[in-house]
């Protein structure tokens, strides 16, 4: 039986708060969707009922701003951004390109295959599309934006998180071995 090595580890544990930030700020996004494009159980008449694709839009633009801070304070908090700006230009760029991904299984879903319920435009959008968004991003945020592993000891919320071991490229320092046997 082999074990997890460090590396193995810290991944793990950076997919595991990538989906937490992720799913929070998808339920906010998810409510504010259903609200502008189907009134949410709230209201009779949506305000964008007939541009579900300006509801999307609108709700994952907020989304977004809280998945960064999220993503920067907690997910990849051991990881510093090569970018002058911290990294959010290239976060805004990513999740702009990677939007494209559910808007347009949200397109599909209403112009090809003519459903415009609030199920269909929810599996479409915030199942299908997301899933394949949230891969996307999480690959590039990891190698383009938090691509500078952080060696300082951090703190959030009265937790505190370990400094990363400096490892050799390569090598499993918990096991003392090449990470590739």
């Amino acid at each position: 039986m082999t074990t997890m090595g460090t590396r193995g580890r810290r991944l793990l544990k950076e997919v595991m708060r990538f989906c937490a930030v992720g799913g929070a700020a998808t339920l906010v996004a998810f409510v504010i969707f259903n609200f502008l494009a189907h009134g949410l159980f709230v209201i009779d008449d949506p305000w964008l009922e007939d541009r579900p694709t300006t509801s999307y839009v609108i709700a994952n633009t907020i989304g977004m701003w809280i998945s960064y801070h999220g993503t920067k304070l907690w997910a990849f908090k051991n990881r510093q951004s090569a970018h002058p700006d911290g990294g959010v230009t290239a976060y805004v760029v990513i999740n702009v390109i990677t939007m494209a991904l559910p808007i347009a299984c949200l397109w599909f879903s209403r112009h090809v295959l003519g459903l415009s319920d609030p199920l269909s435009d929810n599996i479409a959008a915030n199942v299908v599309g997301l899933n394949m968004g949230t891969a996307a991003r999480f690959y590039l945020f990891r190698r383009l934006v938090f691509a500078v592993p952080s060696y300082q000891q951090t703190t959030l919320a009265g937790t505190v998180a370990e400094p990363l071991p400096e490892l050799d490229e390569g090598v499993d320092a918990a096991a003392g071995r090449s990470a590739a046997n």
